[in-house]
C-alpha cells in the first residue's frame, strides 16, 4: 500500500489517528450501553454520546438535540424525506429536488413516486448549479419539501444555499440537503441558510464509517419526522436503535478537529488542486475542467480528458492512484455520470472524465506523480487511438 496514491477522499476519508485513539477506551474499557441508566457504565456511554452529539452540533451552529444518530447519510437522507412525506401528506404530496443529487437521494424519491409522491427534477447549468428562480417557479400549494445537495459528490460544486433556503423559508416549505461531502470541508451552518433538515457522515470527514447524522430542526420552525426504523425510541423516537457509542465518539471527535483546522486545510488544498488542473491542462491538449471554478469545494477536481475512456487511463497506471470515475456508491453501475449528463456534457468529453480527491494527509507529491501519470496515460492512448487522429485532422 506503500506504493499508492489517494486521491479518492470524496469516496472516504482515512480515519484520523486522533480520531482511533478516541474511540478505543470504549471498545472495551468503557463498553456501556448508553441507554442503561442503572449502573455507571451505561453512565460513562450516556456522557460519551451527549459529548459527541455537542461536538457534532457546534460544528454546524446547531443545538445538540438537534443532532439524530443514524447509520450514515444514505440512512439519514431516506429518514428525512421518506419521513416527511408520511407525516406531512395532509398539506400535500409534491416534493423538489435536483438532476445532480446523490443516488440516496434520487432512488428514494423514485420510490416514493411508486407510492403516490409528485416529484419535481430541477436542471442545472453546464456548471452545475441550479436557478433558484426556477426552484420559486417550481414550487406548488402542494410541496412539502424540497432537497437540494449543499456540495456536488462528483464535481464538488456548492450550491447557493442561501438563495435557496430564502425562497423555501419565504414559501413556507420545508428544505432539506444532503450535506455529506460540505461538513467539515467548509463552514455549513443550516439555521443560517434556512436549512431545516441536513444529512451527512463521520467518514468524509475522518471520522469512522457506519455513523451518520440527520439535523432536525427543533425550532422556527419545529420540524418532525416519521420514523422509518421503529423499536425502543431511541434518538428522540426519530430512529430506534443502540446507540454506537465508539462511532459517536470518533464521530465527535471528527467534527472537533475539522472545525479547528479546515480552514488551514482548505488553503493548502485548494494548493494542491491547482496545481494538478494548472499542470494537466497545460501539458495536455483538449482538457475540460467540469463543473464551476468559483462555487466548489477546495479539494475536488473533476476533469475529462476528450476521446479517453477513464477506465482505459486508469488501467495505464495499473491503478496504483486511487482516483474515481464518478460516485463510490454507484460505481457498480458502470454507466456514464448522471451529474455530467445532467451538465450536458458530450460522450466525447463524458467517457474520459475522472474525479480528483485530495485530503488531510495528501502531499504535493501526489498531485506531482499523479499528473506525470496521467499525461504519460493519455499520450500513450491517443498516439494509438483513431479517433483521436480524425480529430487532429479536423475530420470530427
Amino acid at each position: 500500500m506503500q506504493d499508492l496514491i489517494y486521491l479518492d477522499y470524496n469516496a472516504t476519508t482515512p480515519t484520523d489517528p486522533r480520531v482511533v485513539e478516541a474511540m478505543l477506551p470504549y471498545f472495551y474499557d468503557k463498553p456501556g450501553n448508553a441507554a442503561s441508566r442503572t449502573h455507571p457504565f451505561g453512565w460513562i456511554a450516556s456522557e460519551a454520546v451527549d459529548q459527541g452529539r455537542q461536538q457534532i452540533a457546534d460544528l454546524i451552529g446547531a443545538e445538540a438535540r438537534e443532532i439524530i444518530f443514524t447509520s450514515g447519510a444514505t440512512e439519514a437522507d431516506n429518514l428525512a424525506i421518506k419521513g416527511v412525506f408520511e407525516l406531512y401528506q395532509r398539506k400535500g404530496k409534491h416534493i423538489i429536488t435536483v438532476q445532480t443529487e446523490h443516488k440516496a437521494v434520487l432512488d428514494t424519491t423514485a420510490y416514493l413516486e411508486k407510492i403516490g409522491a409528485e416529484v419535481t427534477y430541477l436542471s442545472v447549468d453546464a456548471d452545475g448549479l441550479i436557478d433558484p428562480k426556477e426552484l420559486e417557479a417550481a414550487i406548488r400549494p402542494d410541496t412539502i419539501l424540497v432537497s437540494v445537495m449543499w456540495a456536488n459528490n462528483e464535481t464538488g460544486v456548492i450550491q447557493p444555499m442561501a438563495a435557496i433556503g430564502e425562497i423555501c423559508t419565504r414559501k413556507g416549505v420545508l428544505l432539506m440537503s444532503d450535506a455529506t461531502q460540505a461538513v467539515g470541508k467548509m463552514p455549513v451552518c443550516p439555521r443560517e441558510a434556512g436549512v431545516h433538515i441536513m444529512a451527512f457522515s463521520a467518514h468524509k470527514m475522518y471520522g469512522p464509517k457506519g455513523i451518520g447524522a440527520l439535523y432536525v430542526s427543533y425550532r422556527q420552525p419545529r420540524v418532525k419526522l416519521a420514523t422509518q426504523i421503529h423499536g425502543g425510541g431511541h434518538e428522540a423516537g426519530m430512529r430506534s436503535g443502540t446507540l454506537n457509542v465508539p462511532a459517536i465518539v470518533g464521530f465527535g471527535k471528527a467534527a472537533a478537529l475539522a472545525g479547528a483546522e479546515m480552514k488551514n486545510e482548505a488553503v493548502r488544498l485548494a494548493q494542491l488542486r491547482d496545481l494538478l488542473e494548472n499542470r494537466l491542462t497545460e501539458q495536455i491538449e483538449a482538457v475540460r475542467i467540469n463543473g464551476s471554478r468559483e462555487h466548489r469545494l477546495p479539494h475536488v477536481s473533476n476533469l475529462s480528458f476528450r476521446y479517453v475512456e477513464a477506465e482505459a487511463l486508469i488501467s495505464t497506471f495499473n491503478r496504483r492512484i486511487a482516483v474515481a470515475t464518478g460516485s463510490a456508491c454507484s460505481s457498480a453501475t458502470l454507466e456514464p455520470s448522471h451529474v455530467l449528463q445532467s451538465m450536458g456534457l458530450t460522450d466525447d468529453w463524458l467517457k474520459g472524465a475522472i474525479r480528483f480527491s485530495f485530503g488531510r494527509f495528501s502531499k504535493e507529491s501526489d498531485a506531482v506523480v499523479c499528473v506525470e501519470a496521467i499525461s504519460k496515460g493519455i499520450e500513450a492512448l491517443r498516439a494509438e487511438s483513431p479517433v483521436w487522429e480524425m480529430y487532429k485532422e479536423g475530420i470530427i
